[in-house]
């Protein structure tokens, strides 16, 4: 059969089985008209807007058709999205009225992130591009031509929304999270409404289907609002939309599920009257809800408004060329005149087109935007759209807590996790609106339930923690956790995310969006500094207990280190005060992805909360009481621990060759941050050539033993030439090698050859080949080392369970 042709433009969706009477879900509102002055420049705004938005497509030239349209005129390379921007721009000019009238705090949050030529006109039109861009985008002819001309093209800006837009805190490169970042935004922002459109494309994602529940996590006594909008215009790039195809019936009931008001806005004779009815009526909703949680009535389960908004893709688009139909259907998507440049039909129909909008009525003679045009915006420029100070210089600190004074006794077993959760929870005393920690149903699991001594959860939708001013937000759903975190994080507050570590890949993608958006932020001159994202992964593969392969996965690690050097850290703190020490850092830090790696499980303490301070500050260090005495010689071998459980058995090992060949000269090396080792020109944490030659020497065999995955670490080692040479002499990394199943966590150890066993193996024989009296009695201790291992095994495999002994500290005479 040949591919599905649609014959009609904006085609209707097959009528539902449901019963008419659910309908009466929907809200109806009395048609109260608009001014006319108002309805007069709520229409030239939008003209104006969708012509420069037309225009920032196809024009390099001509940019006001002052004379005919020519071939030359036309941009070489055609790049743009056009469908979305008229649904865009409706919204963005009736938002304005709404401040303008009630003078509001409003970010506008843009799902279809491709939009942007929608979000550039408006903001060229408000003067929010001449306030941040001056001298290249003001409102006036020069102003306008470089905002067509530059588009899409280098040095200008790009066909998405990113951090160079301004009001902009969600890029929309990978759809689906504008939702659950909106309501990050508002949590503990009382006074903020966020505005979000979601296109109908963008709510087919899995990340938007689990975010429109965020109402239920949403405390209206000290957080501001979200109206939700819900774009349905058809088509997504080549198809029709789930949403286009669901009648009112079935919109509204399964909004209403969820816990909305959904009024439908689709009558496009009269869509600016019913628009800004329908965006009056959700504040006053907001309001209620708001006034009652208040004023210690909090209304329960209360029925949030959000907006179903009917409009044909493409719309005041050309209609038709060439037999094809192009608005109110997919063919607007992107290009709806692809050969305008060199196909004189389509030349036509963009030049029809574009004269439709009559830019000439709505700029005066200097290329400015009229009165009439400029009537419906907010009088005070900062509560524009695009001037709002949260969304662009936002940041505001932490009331530092003293974490030594939660620093646990060295020599003794300590959960990282749980000590860390303790000097949470005075974090959260002390900074009662400004962090919040976002979590998977793993809270209790990952030993950090102390964080919940002096807060709760904030579940709205449980009569049990609602209304409590929880801190904490557990949902099922990473996305939400990771959405929430960029909302918060981007309007200025700070956000932990912990997680277990298999399944925190979940949010990689939305992870490398973000930390994108931040790079292009830091080289935008008027944004300010944001507070760092905190990942904590813990439940590791190295401590599966009964999970299993399942849950075995570290590859975060590898994510985190793809992105740009400025932003990217890796900590894997060794023990619960270097986890204190790491945590308080990040929490202080700026503009980074952080990710913190750590045990929940009691786990070996090395240090004393001041050597952590220090350790962590350095990033490494040698540690002398596992090590043998280097005055007089250097060592013959060095081990290297990275991680908490991988450096326990790297600890024991020295412990295991102390013991059974003194001769050997061992030093040990712990690694609390990974970008340390890093070339020294490609990060800032980076060691220097010196610094890396005194702590693994320049050609002594250096053994690795490391959380991840090997290939990681062999990558970053490989960039430095130093390195190479001792990759030469013997330097080798162990690592977790995809094996495992519901096992003891010392066979853990031993199925991805990272115990101590194995470490002392490759120890005796890297150390043979420069120490004569290792290589004398090399046999014997490889074969007491084998039968030690084979006396473990037997172990497990009889009791089902570790030998006590193996997880005693370590002692050296």
């Amino acid at each position: 059969m040949p591919g599905e042709q649609i014959p009609v433009s904006n085609p209707p969706p097959l009528p539902s089985h449901l019963p008419d009477s659910v309908l009466e879900l929907a809200v109806r509102l009395p048609q109260k008209p608009l001014a006319d002055n108002d309805r007069q420049s709520l229409r030239g705004f939008q003209r104006a807007a969708d012509y420069i938005a037309a225009a920032m497509i196809f024009l390099c030239d001509n940019v006001l058709l002052k004379s005919e349209l020519q071939p030359t005129h036309i941009k070489p390379r055609l790049l743009g999205h056009w469908g979305t921007c008229p649904g865009l721009i409706l919204v963005w000019s009736h938002l304005n009225l709404l401040i303008r009238n009630h003078d509001l705090d409003m970010i506008y949050v843009i799902g279809p992130g491709h939009g942007a030529p929608a979000a550039l006109a408006a903001l060229w039109l408000e003067g929010s591009l001449e306030k941040f861009y001056p001298g290249e985008y003001d409102r006036n002819a020069e102003g306008l031509r470089n905002l067509i001309t530059r588009f899409s093209v280098p040095g200008g800006f790009p066909s998405h929304i990113n951090a160079e837009t301004p009001g902009a805190i969600h890029e929309g490169g990978e759809l689906g999270y504008a939702l659950a970042v909106s309501f990050g935004a508002v949590m503990d922002n009382p006074d903020l409404i966020v505005t979000c459109i979601v296109g109908d494309g963008e709510a087919e994602t899995g990340p938007t289907a689990t975010a429109w529940h965020a109402t239920k996590f949403l405390d209206p006594r000290e957080s501001g609002a979200v109206i939700p909008i819900l774009h349905a215009n058809g088509f997504k790039i080549s198809e029709r939309t789930i949403f286009g195809c669901m009648d009112d019936k079935e919109v509204v009931c399964l909004f209403s599920g969820y816990g909305y008001q959904v009024r439908i806005v689709e009558d496009l004779d009269n869509i600016d009257d019913e628009l800004q009815n329908a965006l009056e009526w959700a504040v006053a909703e907001i309001k209620t809800i708001q006034k009652a949680a208040r004023s210690g009535k909090p209304i329960a389960k209360p029925r949030w408004p959000m907006l179903v908004l009917r409009t044909p893709k493409g719309w005041t688009g050309p209609k038709e060329v060439e037999g094809k139909i192009i608005e109110g259907s997919f063919h607007s998507h992107q290009v709806p005149l692809p050969k305008a440049g060199s196909d004189k039909t389509q030349l036509t129909a963009l030049s029809d087109w574009l004269s439709s909008y009559k830019i000439s009525e709505l700029l005066q003679k200097d290329g400015k935007p009229t009165e009439a045009v400029l009537n419906i915006l907010p009088r005070k420029g900062e509560k524009r759209l695009g001037q709002l100070k949260q969304t662009y210089d936002p940041y505001i600190g932490l009331k530092a807590v003293d974490w030594m004074g939660f620093g646990v006794e060295k020599g003794t077993h300590e959960s990282c996790m749980k000590v860390t959760g303790k000097f949470l929870d005075k974090v959260f005393q002390e900074n009662p609106e400004t962090i919040r920690l976002f979590s998977p149903d793993e809270l209790e699991s990952n030993k950090l339930d102390a964080v919940l001594d002096h807060t709760q959860r904030n579940f709205q939708w449980d009569q049990y923690s609602r209304a409590n001013g929880g801190r904490i937000i557990e949902v099922l759903s990473e996305h939400n956790c990771q959405g929430f975190m960029q909302g918060y994080t981007l309007t200025g507050r700070t956000a932990l995310f912990p997680s277990y570590e298999s399944f925190l890949g979940i949010v990689h993608t939305m992870m490398v969006q973000y930390s994108k958006f931040v790079k292009i932020a830091r080289e935008v001159k008027w944004r300010g500094d944001l507070p760092s994202i905190n990942y904590i992964e813990t439940s590791t593969w190295t401590r599966q207990e009964h999970n299993g392969f399942s849950h075995q996965n570290p590859s975060f690690i590898g994510a985190v280190l793809n992105i740009k050097p400025e932003a990217a850290r890796v900590y894997l703190p060794p023990d619960a005060n270097c986890l204190l020490s790491t945590v308080h850092h990040c929490l202080k830090s700026r503009n980074k992805t952080n990710l913190i790696i750590g045990s929940k499980q009691p786990t070996a303490v090395y240090l004393s909360p001041s050597e952590a301070a220090e350790h962590c500050r350095l990033g490494a260090s040698i540690w002398d009481f596992a090590s043998c005495p280097s005055a007089a010689h250097p060592p013959d071998v060095v081990l290297v621990g990275i991680g908490v459980e991988v450096t326990f058995e790297t600890v024991k090992a020295a412990e295991l060759l102390r013991a059974l060949c003194p001769a050997l000269r061992v030093r040990v090396v712990n690694v609390s941050d990974l970008m340390i080792l890093v070339p020294e020109s490609k990060h800032p944490h980076a060691l220097s050539k010196e610094k890396f030659e005194e702590l693994f020497t320049a050609d002594r065999p250096v053994l690795f033993n490391y959380h991840g995955y090997p290939a990681e670490l062999q990558g970053i080692l490989f960039g430095r030439r130093e390195a190479a040479g001792a990759v030469r002499r013997g330097m080798s990394v162990a690592g977790y090698m995809e094996e495992g199943s519901t096992t003891t966590p010392f066979d853990m150890m031993l199925v991805n050859r990272v115990s101590r066993f194995h470490v002392a193996e490759k120890a005796l024989r890297a150390g043979a080949e420069g120490n004569e009296k290792v290589r004398e009695g090399l046999e014997g201790c490889l074969g007491e080392v084998e039968k030690r291992v084979e006396e473990v095994r037997r172990y497990i495999v009889e009791h089902g369970k570790d030998p006590d002994a193996l997880y005693d500290l370590p002692k050296f005479d």
